[in-house]
């Protein structure tokens, strides 16, 4: 018989996919202004490959996964009650210092001493959580179930797209990969007035196909060079990143929002040439997670068909394992079937 006082999670504890076991945890415990969060889903993240393989920056033990969707179950502070039973969205960041320039200019993303959720604190592959009451945003009501998993990854978009905006109406937008990052960004540009196309590769047929049902334009052709006025680089890879560059008209912006996890060469000389504005943003704000929430209430962004498998905890690593090879879009662990 379990240990009521532990639960089953996802645990890095060592090096490399070897080094994460199905274990168990102690369950959390909210004190003031904390809050407990019954896990209804997390979604796994390209990042969460990165940290399998030790290619992004994680404090071990920690329990795995930030894209959480959950309810609150219980809260450590009374003046925090209403919070209590609430379908929630929850921001990543466990804590930062509040004191360096950065967190002082409101920029808390950057703090040097920032520490998240499923990297330095423990995350959402667990039945339960703990986060700042701060943290909590409540869910809109949604089309499918799990919607909300996809709340954090559409956070990280707005903050690269949104603020301040770099998509205006009538734009030539060119979205490189079309993994859930892609999906997003091209939702997001073109609920921005853009002129979307999402480019990727033969293989991501499937994938496309998705965003075309959405109504937005896919090839898997090479994209025109000198073509587009905004390029927005979600692949990860640098092929796509060269892609955008080539692909970006003289004095277009670049938009870098996937994570290569290595050292990658670029023809940056492009960004000379073609005077390019490069923009980016490291994971999300508050004021990202508005805008998200926003996007979602409007309607403006379409997160059921991004949702292509669910899995239970105990099959984690199979998820891993096809998050890794680029199958679906977006898979989400669920604590229980």
């Amino acid at each position: 018989m379990a240990d009521a006082t532990t639960m089953p999670a996802v645990i890095k504890n060592a090096d490399g996919v070897e080094g994460i076991e199905i274990g168990r945890v102690p369950v959390p415990i909210a004190g003031a202004g904390q809050a407990v969060v019954d896990v209804l889903a997390t979604g796994i993240c390209g990042t969460d490959v990165h940290i399998a393989h030790d290619e992004y920056a994680h404090e071990r033990p920690v329990v795995m996964g930030h894209e959480v969707l959950g309810a609150v179950s219980s809260v450590g502070s009374a003046g925090d009650g209403a919070w209590v039973g609430a379908t929630v969205a929850v921001e990543t960041y466990f804590s930062a210092c509040e004191s360096c320039d950065m967190c002082r200019a409101g920029r808390r993303n950057l703090c040097a001493e920032r520490r998240s959720i499923g990297s330095f604190r423990n995350g959402g592959f667990a039945t339960r959580m703990l986060v700042p009451v701060a943290n909590l945003h409540r869910m809109p009501p949604t089309p499918g179930d799990l919607d909300g998993v996809l709340s954090e990854p559409l956070a990280c978009v707005a903050h690269c797209l949104l603020d301040p905006p770099v998509v205006q109406p009538g734009d030539r937008v060119l979205v490189t990969g079309p993994g859930a990052m892609g999906q997003l960004a091209s939702q997001v540009a073109k609920a921005g007035g853009g002129v979307v196309t999402l480019a990727g590769l033969p293989a991501d047929a499937g994938r496309l196909a998705v965003a075309s049902d959405l109504g937005i334009r896919t090839t898997t052709e090479r994209p025109q060079e000198d073509a587009y006025d905004v390029v927005i680089e979600c692949s990860g890879s640098a092929p796509g990143a060269a892609t955008a560059m080539r692909s970006a008209r003289r004095g277009a912006r670049y938009v870098q929002v996937g994570i290569f996890g290595r050292d990658v060469t670029l023809p940056l000389d492009t960004v000379l040439y073609k005077e390019l504005r490069v923009t980016s943003g490291f994971a999300s704000t508050p004021t990202s997670w508005r805008a998200a929430m926003r996007l979602i209430e409007a309607g403006d962004v379409v997160l059921t068909p991004l949702i292509t498998k669910r899995v239970p905890l105990d099959e984690f690593f199979e998820a891993l394992d096809a998050a890794t090879r680029g199958e679906g879009l977006k898979t989400v662990v669920t604590p229980t079937m």
